[in-house]
Order: structure tokens, then C-alpha cells, then sequence
């Protein structure tokens, strides 16, 4: 579960107090599928800044299956993160000297006792699992921009983490792969993950199980939305 009490951030400009986040609390539970949804310069990205652990909140807490992300050493916050996180950016962030192959298999590094047939293993079934089984031994520059995010969708999902956050996933895709890529993550909630998305396309909001809306750094509004209302 997640779960956010009072969550402030704010930062000096100038002298002035200029707030990201201001007094933002809900709880997300296990296997939901969560929208976050806000106009660019909302807060939205900051709030998944902070549900990764790459950003803290100046006061609040932040608690994800009981532990408090900002108690953790970067060290811990490291190895936490790599097996209970798995995140999707909007720019896929493929290491264009890589192949597919080998950076779904990059996150496995950290993981201690896994020898590399076993990595290597993993990393064709999810990359299989997505729809990439042809494409395994690419470098990024050379599939498309939804197969890019595909593939770091398999990455995101390497150390089999429960939650995966998404940043814009389909921000830099056409229509057909957006459509593709949240039937992905459909598919990935039916199979027990939580997912959470910031997201700017309503179109794709609707079809949620739930969506928190932020404005002007804080929660304007928190819906769950019934299966028979969803967009299909």
C-alpha cells in the first residue's frame, strides 16, 4: 500500500516560498490502476518524484508497504527501490549502445546471486512477453519509438517489482501505440500489478480504476471510476 500523509514540498526562489506540493494525502492500495492527472506545471511529475524516492518531501511522509521512503541511506533507497519499483519514463531511457537484450537485463545487476544465463533468461521472456521477441538483439535507435517503450517496459519489470510508476508513457507516441501500450499495462494490472500513471491525456484517464486530479500543487479531486464506466 501506498500511502501519503501530508505531503509538503517547496523550494526558495528569491526569497520566496514557492510550493510544488502542498498538504497532499491519499492512500493507494495493492493491484489498483491509478491516474495521476494535472495540467503541465500541476505538480503531478513532483508527486511521482516523490513516490520513486528520487525526490523527498520537505514535510509529510511518504510510506510504501511500510517503509518510509525518506529514512532510507541513498544506498538502501537503492536496493529498495530496484526490487519494489519498476519506472517507465516518458523518454524510455534506453542506453542506446546497448541492445534491448541487455538493458532489460541491466537492472538484474544489483540483483545479487543471479547468474547471467539466468538474467539473460529473464530478459527474452519479458522482452517476448511485450511483443519484442524479434527484436532482442536491436539497439534502440533502430525500433520504433513504441517498441522503445516496450522494451522499457520490460526493463521497469526485470526484478518483478509490485508497483510501477509511469511518467508520460505515451507522451512521445502516435495514438495506435498509446493504445498499445496502456493494453499493456491493463493486461500487467490483471496480473496482480499496482500501477501508477501521470498522465495529461484524458482519454486514456478514463480508463483507469481510479484518477487524482492536482491543481496548483494540491488534490482536487480523487475518483474511482466503476469498470462498466470505463472507455473500452
Amino acid at each position: 500500500m501506498i500511502e501519503l500523509q501530508n505531503v509538503t514540498k517547496t523550494y526558495k526562489i528569491g526569497g520566496n516560498t514557492n510550493y510544488a506540493l502542498h498538504n497532499v494525502s491519499f492512500q493507494i492500495q495493492p493491484n489498483e490502476f491509478v491516474g495521476i492527472i494535472g495540467k503541465s506545471g500541476s505538480g503531478k511529475s513532483t508527486l511521482l518524484n516523490m513516490l520513486t524516492g528520487i525526490d523527498f518531501p520537505s514535510s509529510g511522509s511518504i510510506h510504501i508497504n511500510g517503509t518510509e521512503l525518506s529514512s532510507l541511506s541513498n544506498r538502501r533507497l537503492t536496493k529498495w527501490r530496484s526490487s519494489n519499483i519498476g519506472i517507465v519514463f516518458q523518454s524510455f531511457h534506453l542506453i542506446p549502445t546497448l541492445t534491448l537484450l541487455e538493458n532489460v537485463m541491466l537492472p538484474m545487476e544489483l540483483s545479487r546471486g543471479v547468474s547471467r544465463k539466468a538474467r539473460k533468461r529473464r530478459a527474452s521472456e519479458l522482452l517476448e512477453s511485450v511483443g519484442l521477441k524479434e527484436r532482442i538483439h536491436y539497439f534502440p535507435d533502430y525500433v520504433s519509438g513504441g517498441e522503445k517503450q516496450r522494451a522499457a517496459i520490460a526493463r521497469a519489470l526485470a526484478n518483478d517489482p509490485p508497483l510501477l510508476m509511469a511518467d508520460e508513457p505515451t507522451g512521445n507516441l502516435d495514438s495506435e501505440n498509446s493504445q498499445s501500450i496502456f493494453a499493456l499495462f491493463e493486461q500487467l494490472v490483471g496480473e496482480g500489478k499496482t500501477i501508477v500513471m501521470v498522465t495529461h491525456d484524458q482519454d486514456l484517464a478514463e480508463r483507469v480504476s481510479r484518477t487524482i486530479h492536482v491543481k496548483d500543487g494540491k488534490v482536487s479531486g480523487d475518483n474511482r471510476i466503476q469498470d462498466h464506466e470505463r472507455l473500452i
